[in-house]
């Protein structure tokens, strides 16, 4: 299954608002499964029943912060890990320094593993999802130059599908 996304004008320097528009690719979010249509997803011609797995996520959820919280790192086999990351104000001396009021947007950080990440990135197709400009969202290239009255087809021929994708790689 192909991944969506929309084009998006932004500028190339989003704090100078006299610096030049660009043309960028963002994905388009479906609707996320709700746990237990994920666990029978997931658990589809496996000896697991979905409500086994639906159990050891909810005592991975509550096992995760309280390791993260005694400062250890915690590894997901096959996914990756979860680590802790903070922000802290700067002290003028180490005497100073007072954790509870310097210390602050504690927050939990999932790395993905080398293999993980290959495989969505190998794996990732792009469909064209359409154009959005000014607010107003366009479901296909086609719609948005037909509105504009611009001239223009998508890569590939007008389908809307292109694979690959330049810009950003948000996998890294």
């Amino acid at each position: 299954m192909a991944i969506k996304y929309s084009l998006v004008e932004k500028r190339t320097s989003p704090s100078n608002p006299d610096s030049e528009k660009k043309w960028y690719a963002s994905p388009q979010s479906a609707a996320s499964l709700t746990g237990k249509a994920m666990t029978r997803a997931a658990t589809k011609n496996t000896t697991t029943a979905p409500i086994e797995m639906e159990a050891a996520l909810e005592l991975l959820g509550e096992f995760v912060p309280d390791q993260l919280l005694q400062g250890h790192t915690v590894t997901i086999p096959g996914l990756g890990y979860f680590r802790l990351s903070f922000k802290s104000k700067g002290a003028d001396t180490v005497q100073d320094f007072n954790a509870q009021e310097m210390i602050y947007d504690v927050r939990p950080v999932f790395v993905p593993s080398a293999e993980f990440r290959k495989r969505v990135k190998d794996g990732a197709k792009f469909e064209d999802g359409g154009v959005r400009q000014n607010g107003v969202s366009y479901r296909t290239r086609a719609d948005y130059y037909q509105a504009t009255g611009q001239e223009g087809s998508a890569p590939g021929g007008g389908s809307g599908s292109s694979e690959g994708g330049g810009g950003e790689d948000p996998m890294g």
